[in-house]
């Protein structure tokens, strides 16, 4: 196959990763294996570069973190003020979560949600879904004024793409930041995930519903991608403005 210099084997993950599916099941289970390799211990770099580009100026702003696990994050801006809602299957990593930066917090059911449940912190800053993403939706959560995405829409399963951007859109109120973080490698040679979410498919999921800027790509290789078979890893940063 002949690919042109655009990009690293832009869209050539049609075969191998078009069909991949991760169950919730495989999501939990990793959670309790402690088989985490994608958690970060800190804060993010690039969040921390560009969150004036996230946050524009405005404080106290309603931020939701996609797929959330257990982003050390969302303590961070929750202590700068702003209010912070995360959604994540796995109860153990909210639990870890609350336990590793010692904040109280209570349990409630979510009423619309049948067997879900919403752990928030005393203070009332830090509301985390346990349930499907899916399950979501405005209606119960609300709309954002920003929101950091990373390691939740290249964590999707690629069948469930269009109906995760979907959702997420439906909870982006008017003026509000949407950082996406991306990953770029040779699809042929992991499975993922990650998945390998091409600029252009970005384009075409979100293109028409805000505008769409590229802000840095950075190399993320490490050990863990080399033993996957890769010989690059590279994180990519995009704003979204709604």
């Amino acid at each position: 196959m002949e690919h042109s210099g655009s990009g690293p084997l832009e869209g050539s993950d049609i075969g191998l990763q078009r069909d991949r599916v991760v169950t919730e099941e495989e999501w939990l289970h990793k959670w309790e294996m402690g088989d985490i390799g994608f958690h970060k211990e800190q804060r993010h770099p690039l969040l921390q570069k560009y969150l004036d580009v996230l946050l524009n100026g405005r404080s106290g702003l309603r931020i939701f973190f996609p797929l959330c696990g257990k982003a050390v994050e969302m303590k961070w801006l929750a202590d700068m003020g702003h209010s912070v809602v995360g959604v994540e299957v796995s109860e153990e990593a909210l639990k870890e979560f609350f336990a590793e930066h010692s904040l109280p917090y209570s349990e409630e059911p979510v009423p619309e949600i049948p067997g879900a449940k919403v752990l928030q912190s005393t203070s009332g800053d830090i509301s985390l879904y346990c349930c499907s993403i899916y399950d979501l939706s405005s209606s119960i959560v609300g709309q954002f004024d920003a929101v950091w995405d990373r390691g939740a829409l290249v964590a999707v399963n690629p069948c469930d793409r269009q109906r995760y951007v979907s959702l997420m859109i439906t909870l982006m109120d008017k003026n509000s930041s949407y950082l996406l973080v991306t990953v770029s490698y040779d699809p042929n040679k992991h499975k993922g995930p990650p998945f390998y979410v091409p600029e252009s498919e970005i384009k075409s999921l979100f293109g028409n519903h805000c505008k769409i800027k590229f802000l840095q790509k950075v190399d993320d290789f490490s050990d863990r991608h080399r033993q996957w078979g890769l010989d690059y890893f590279l994180e990519v940063l995009y704003i979204l403005n709604f």
